[in-house]
């Protein structure tokens, strides 16, 4: 069984025990929206919907995803969240571009959960492990989701599995981005290749030197650190304290 059998297979059990009839899953144009979108269709057959939510989007991103959609016939609708997003803006603070950039995929979320909600659907998320290990995505925007099947995939994996899906070379070579403005990519936010990341994180989980700079090694486990808060859910205060369970009242 290869690698996109078994997420298949991992997605159709996770639907079937939360009682649900599908998946929703938003198609960015990318790499890893156009793989979950397939999975999601190979385990779940017409069970599945595929949303384009352009907001300000660049218009290759929007092109890119029909280009998924029509080659796999994904049912698919379209909401244009940009109206929503001027709207917004306007009753907000001037704040600098990324809290700007960071409203548009937590739009996408409520959007993806409104549809969720409406036909009993889970929301898939896109985020793969790369992206997660760099707390490289939006906390309650892209991160929000009901379930994760790329996410514990690199970058490199992510790409094994499109060839297997025969996701079309276009999408498998685009330089990956998140759309947030003309320009942008993944790599230059996060200040670092793919290539260097995933081999980063290979080393680390075998517990051997990885084959790059120590400085980049360093940079990646300090950012892990420091975004550890957005792969961890919110944290509770206890009234009743942990640390002296067995206590009780001399007599």
């Amino acid at each position: 069984m290869n690698l996109s059998e078994r997420i298949i297979r991992w997605i159709r059990e996770r639907v079937r025990q939360a009682g649900s009839a599908g998946i929703v899953v938003g198609l960015s144009g990318g790499i890893d929206s156009a793989v979950a979108a397939v999975l999601a269709q190979k385990a779940l057959g017409e069970n599945i919907l595929a949303l384009l939510l352009p907001c300000h989007s660049l218009p290759e991103d929007e092109r890119d995803a029909l280009v998924v959609a029509d080659r796999f016939h994904l049912p698919r609708e379209r909401l244009d969240l940009a109206p929503v997003y001027d709207a917004f803006l306007k009753q907000l603070p001037s704040a600098g571009k990324v809290c700007q950039a960071n409203l548009k995929p937590r739009l996408r979320m409520a959007a993806l959960y409104y549809y969720a909600n409406k036909l009993n659907y889970l929301v898939m998320g896109t985020g793969n492990k790369s992206e997660r290990i760099m707390g490289y995505f939006t906390k309650f925007g892209d991160g929000g989701a009901d379930l994760l099947p790329l996410g514990d995939l690199t970058k490199a994996q992510v790409r094994k599995v499109a060839k297997e899906l025969r996701i079309p070379a276009l999408i498998i070579h685009r330089p990956p981005s998140a759309g947030l403005w003309k320009g942008q990519t993944d790599e230059e936010d996060m200040e670092i290749r793919y290539r260097d990341l995933d081999r980063i994180i290979e080393a680390m989980e075998d517990k051997k030197e990885p084959k790059v700079s120590r400085g980049k090694v360093n940079y990646v486990k300090g950012t892990m650190a420091q975004s550890r808060h957005k792969r961890s859910v919110p944290p509770i205060f206890r009234l009743k304290s942990a640390r002296f369970p067995n206590l009780r009242e001399k007599k």
